[in-house]
């Protein structure tokens, strides 16, 4: 859509407001993250110390949250700036970063489908890695927690995998109340309470293997991951797709106002 107010070509408000508008979201969605993730790491004292991030052997995920939310606040930004200002440098960075984030995603997906093994393999030892520092970290430990229970699972493999923490290690010299447990989120839960039982785990792994289905979940996270894809492809390949086309269409509004912008400057006539 172009206007002819003048003899002179314009830049189209439509594709100008609706660009802004569509970075508006990511940039206030960037600003939510950064906020959640600094609160998050003032609560841990890592705002007053930032070696602790170096402490933690796994990952602490509310560094997944800042890094999203720099990503976002940043190309919001450069969005809105450019669209409002008409810069093209801003503009065509915007336009780059989306392009490329796009591709990095397609890629991604191709090389996993087509290294199932070697991406099975990363991920227990992701896994493995967290579960050493499971007691480490709270936020850590809520993650963890939470897709054990969302998948009913427990560990990588099994729950021997537990083994590696040093809490809830059989054969360790530690004196952990833990010791040969496992955490309540591999807990099969009991309807009948309304309150968890945070240890529900203890000393579970001192019994009989045959007895452990009765309490615990004995299935890995990485077969139950395994098991979910099949189930819900369609909604992964949804999402997928979603995600891409609102990339395209903020590419296709990104170079649509590019080019209205260097016609202009180029005393160009639509």
């Amino acid at each position: 859509m172009h206007y002819y107010r003048y003899s002179n070509a314009e830049v189209s408000c439509w594709y100008k407001y609706l660009l802004f508008s569509y970075n508006i979201v990511f940039w206030l969605a960037g600003v939510v993250f950064l906020g959640v993730g600094l609160w998050a790491w003032s609560e841990k004292g890592v705002l007053s110390d930032l070696t602790k991030v170096t402490q933690l052997h796994g990952i602490d995920p509310v560094v997944l949250v800042l890094v999203v939310g720099v990503v976002m606040f940043t190309l919001g930004f450069a969005g809105c700036v450019g669209a409002l200002r008409e810069n093209i440098c801003l503009l065509k960075f915007f336009c780059g970063a989306i392009v490329f984030i796009f591709f990095l995603e397609l890629a991604v997906a191709v090389l996993a489908f087509l290294f199932q093994d070697w991406v099975r393999d990363r991920f227990r030892e992701f896994f493995q890695n967290n579960i050493k520092s499971y007691r480490d970290d709270i936020d850590l430990q809520n993650l963890i927690d939470s897709l054990q229970k969302a998948n009913q699972c427990c560990g990588a493999y099994g729950p021997e995998d537990w083994d590696l923490n040093a809490y809830f290690n059989c054969s360790g010299p530690s004196y952990s109340r833990e010791k040969c447990g496992v955490p309540f989120s591999c807990c099969v839960p009991d309807p009948a309470q309304k309150v968890v039982n945070t240890q529900c785990g203890y000393d579970i792994r001192t019994q009989l293997k045959r007895q452990w289905d009765e309490s615990i979940f004995t299935k890995g996270c990485i077969q139950a991951l395994e098991d979910w894809l099949p189930r819900n492809v369609y909604i992964v390949a949804g999402v997928f797709i979603a995600i891409s086309l609102l990339q395209i269409f903020g590419i296709f509004l990104a170079r649509t106002l590019i080019s209205d912008i260097e016609a202009v400057k180029a005393g160009h006539h639509f």
